[in-house]
């Protein structure tokens, strides 16, 4: 069964989606909320101005397509762990844990190093604009020292909602957004600017700490300093709550002792879907480099566009996250019908919010797009890619569940293939193609970025009705 799409509007079992919803919610809120950081980056430098605006959209996209091979970390941590979980071996989730913590030490670390000392060079190739390069390499020279820290703190995400213990993630997640809210005031708009900015959210008080120390203005340097201290937190916020005895006594975190079996079959899983996710990113960021072709408004519109689906996303990516959980729970209890029902009540419930996320975009796009900028070119462009946007919600809501069930069965490889392959094949030549040497415009890729996102759910609904992946041990 796993889905039939003419029946998803029907609710099958009452159980299992409350099980969906329990522990969806707090992964929903807590990815919302770690969107937040890029979302108020954005918000914040919109008003130092469009090119200010186009160098983080690049420097965030940049760092984001390096930080991104760590969702294959995360994923292998919580297929491991969910698996173990259903087959009641509750020591080894300890163990895909710290195997995990290793993997990330062996990436995040050269990698913050490698993308520190090469940001101008990068800059220079992605930019045409001098000034936009420059105001770039400020950002991705910062942004890139927090790569280690935000792996890590995938992996956690990975073994907690592996675990089940989903409320955690949500705890430290919106904690450190609200801080990371806090410093980029500071740091962006420096000790005069951030009295103005508090004042003017009615909330004089909390500008008294950037008075009592002179900071400079920052700005898009400013934004990705707050965001790597806030993973940084985020980091040994997530390493505390290991210390909570139902986790520290029950998964025996702390062994030291790594298990090279478990740690091949984690790599097994992580290397293809982390490979993908840097293919695929890295794709998004040639996207930027094709629109900064077309004109910096349309960057700067791109750029404010993406920040709102990487928030309207989160959703669908916390049920998904849910929906792998119970997978590879009930694979492991050999309870496949069950892991069935998972993962059709996981993509019901998706349909449902995704859709509404779209309705609100394409009924009120300029009210939201006006909270970033006021620059009237830039708000059009935006009006019209949001307003697309909208209409791809429900697609992407079934192909992102459906990409997590499969990965929470433990098929990383064939989701990494045909996205990797739509992206390079289809979606980036054809936007260059009719964007710039047809002349299209800004709306060309904004067209072949639906139809990537359609032809991606056809093939996971594919997969998924195929059944190939009940069979797959871990």
């Amino acid at each position: 069964m796993a889905i039939y799409i003419s029946r998803l509007h029907k609710q099958i079992d009452k159980k299992i989606s409350s099980n969906v919803v329990r522990l969806a919610t707090p992964v929903v809120l807590s990815n919302i909320s770690r969107t937040m950081m890029s979302f108020v980056d954005v918000m914040m430098v919109g008003h130092l101005g469009s090119k200010a605006l186009a160098a983080t959209g690049m420097g965030s996209m940049v760092v984001w397509t390096i930080i991104s091979f760590s969702i294959g970390l995360r994923t292998a941590t919580q297929t491991v762990s969910s698996r173990r979980l259903g087959q009641l071996k509750l020591k080894e989730c300890g163990t895909a844990l710290r195997n995990g913590v290793f993997l990330s030490f062996c990436y995040g670390i050269p990698i913050s190093l490698f993308g520190y000392l090469s940001s101008e060079k990068l800059s220079q190739f992605l930019l045409n604009d001098t000034s936009v390069a420059t105001l770039a390499t400020d950002y991705i020279s910062v942004g890139f020292l927090g790569v280690f820290f935000s792996s890590i703190c995938f992996v956690f995400q990975g073994f907690y909602t592996g675990v089940e213990k989903t409320k955690i993630h949500m705890k430290v997640t919106i904690t450190a957004n609200l801080l990371n809210v806090y410093l980029n005031a500071g740091f962006i708009y420096g000790s005069e600017g951030v009295q103005t900015f508090f004042n003017d959210a009615q909330l004089p008080l909390l500008g008294w700490f950037w008075g009592v120390f002179n900071f400079p203005i920052l700005g898009v340097k400013g934004a990705a300093l707050a965001t790597v201290l806030a993973s940084v937190f985020m980091m040994v916020f997530y390493f505390i709550m290991l210390f909570d005895k139902q986790i520290k006594n029950v998964f025996h975190v702390f062994y030291l002792k790594l298990d090279k079996k478990t740690l091949i079959k984690q790599v097994k899983l992580a290397v293809p879907q982390g490979a993908q996710e840097i293919f695929t990113m890295s794709g998004y960021v040639l996207l930027y480099k094709i629109v900064g072709i077309i004109g910096i408004i349309e960057l700067a519109a791109t750029e404010i566009v993406f920040t709102i689906l990487q928030t309207s996303f989160m959703p669908a990516a916390g049920i998904g996250q849910a929906c792998a959980t119970l997978v590879g729970k009930h694979m492991g209890e050999k309870k496949i019908k069950k892991a069935e029902t998972s993962i059709h009540e996981s993509t019901r419930l998706s349909l449902f919010v995704m859709g509404s996320v779209g309705a609100v975009f394409i009924l009120i796009p300029e009210t939201i797009i006006t909270l970033f900028t006021n620059e009237k070119e830039v708000v059009y462009f935006g009006v019209v890619a949001l307003r697309m946007a909208g209409f791809l919600q429900i697609i992407d809501a079934i192909g992102m569940t459906l990409w997590f069930a499969l990965s929470g069965a433990g098929n990383t490889f064939y989701p990494s293939v045909v996205e990797s392959l739509l992206v390079w094949l289809y979606f980036l030549p054809g936007s260059y193609y009719f964007g710039v040497i047809l002349n299209y415009g800004f709306i060309a890729p904004w067209l072949f970025f639906g139809s990537y996102l359609l032809f991606f759910a056809v093939a996971m609904v594919w997969k998924i009705k195929q059944g190939d992946w009940k069979k797959i041990n871990i």
